[in-house]
């Protein structure tokens, strides 16, 4: 069982701010800790992080006991991040539509990947499953609503994810899915719920919420792992 805390843009552009993002997921109990990288809008954006930037994150997880993880967006993005050898990169089901090039040249070359579905609209799956992929189950909705799960699965474990991203507001639904057999939960994590600067705030859990999550969904895992 897996949780990965999904900073996103939440550190707001301000690097003292993503250190205590990684404090707090690691505290929280999160076995990866996620930003994004690469995003199109250039390098002015608030979001934006350097080489310079990238290896203080990195080496302050792995100084927290967290493994660093990045959501990779562009061309440029995969080229900075591979230096790093991280073991494994999460791909936005928006980069999937929009550049499926590029994911399959990350997979050809070795990547292990973490990929959600929210955008994909195809029947069959982006790629063959295989060891190196994990697919999410997600909605691609900034919050979604309870009315927006009419697909939810009932048992993971006889679909082709693994787990699921979850955009919901609060941790209820994640741990549902924890319930019908989902390995991998990605919940947005802030310190600040009402901070508007970034709109993925409001749907984040704050540590508080996270640590709750991941204590009943550890539980959890291990009751649907024994046939309870």
């Amino acid at each position: 069982m897996k949780f990965i805390a999904e900073c996103g843009l939440n550190h707001n552009g301000n690097l003292d701010l993503t250190y205590e993002l990684v404090r707090q997921s690691s505290f929280s109990g999160a076995d990866i800790v996620k930003f994004q990288l690469g995003w199109r809008g250039g390098k002015d954006e608030m979001n934006h992080l350097d080489k310079d930037r990238l290896t203080k994150i990195i080496n302050f997880a792995e100084y927290m006991d967290i493994q660093p993880m990045f959501s990779i967006f562009t061309e440029e993005a995969y080229e900075l991040i591979k230096e790093f050898n991280l073991p494994l990169l999460k791909i936005a089901s928006r980069t999937l539509v929009d550049d499926y090039d590029l994911v399959k040249k990350m997979l050809d070359d070795g990547n292990n990947l973490i990929i959600s579905l929210g955008m994909w609209e195809k029947d069959e799956m982006p790629f063959e499953p295989n060891d190196k992929i994990d697919y999410l189950w997600c909605i691609s909705k900034y919050p979604c609503l309870i009315e927006d799960l009419t697909n939810f699965p009932k048992d993971f474990s006889r679909e082709s994810v693994t787990g699921y991203s979850d955009h919901t507001i609060g941790i209820e639904t994640a741990l549902l899915s924890i319930s019908r057999g989902a390995k991998i939960i990605e919940k947005h994590f802030s310190l600040d719920k009402s901070d508007t600067t970034i709109r993925d705030h409001v749907l984040s859990a704050t540590p508080e919420e996270f640590k709750t999550m991941v204590q009943i969904g550890r539980e959890l895992h291990k009751q649907v792992a024994f046939g309870v």
